[in-house]
């Protein structure tokens, strides 16, 4: 039988694959933190925001779980993501998630995968080039953020 973070790890994915953020949401604890190489660190309402603003721009994703794993206080999942960049691109990220668990709820997210991989697929030349570096890096976070505060802003607007 799974242990009960496990079928957590595993409702979180099956609403990703549904496109579903609120039901991801309610995976996550009310101070949950979570990083990736593109956002770095969110937390708090950020994670929740930015699920409901990736799977509300989702045209094409595909989210497959391949493995996954937890006990009562860690967990790890390996997922990939197919989409269309919004260059146009396709994108297959290959992806290694670890959480970490509280009273049933996920409270640390970290998911790791190759910013350059990432960036040579959804950014073509330029990401071939210069994806490994630091401005780059640093340019594909900006907008990032500045993309999820802007989301938040209209959220909160819209009440």
């Amino acid at each position: 039988m799974a242990h009960p973070n496990d079928e957590l790890i595993q409702r979180f994915y099956a609403a990703f694959a549904r496109l579903d953020a609120d039901a991801m949401a309610d995976c996550y604890s009310a101070w949950v933190h979570f990083y990736d190489p593109v956002f770095g660190d969110l937390h708090d309402k950020q994670p929740e925001a930015m699920w409901r603003m990736l799977t509300g721009r989702a045209r094409d994703l595909t989210i497959t779980l391949h493995e996954h794993e937890a006990d009562h206080e860690r967990g790890q999942a390996h997922w990939t993501a197919d989409y269309t960049f919004s260059t146009g691109r396709p994108v297959h990220n290959d992806v290694r998630a670890r959480f970490r668990f509280e009273d049933g709820w996920i409270v640390d997210h970290v998911d790791a995968f190759s910013f350059y991989a990432w960036a040579r697929q959804g950014m073509g030349g330029l990401g071939t080039v210069l994806g490994w570096s630091p401005l780059i890096r640093g340019m594909v976070r900006r907008k990032a953020l500045t993309d999820l505060e802007a989301f938040m802003e209209r959220e909160k607007e819209t009440g």
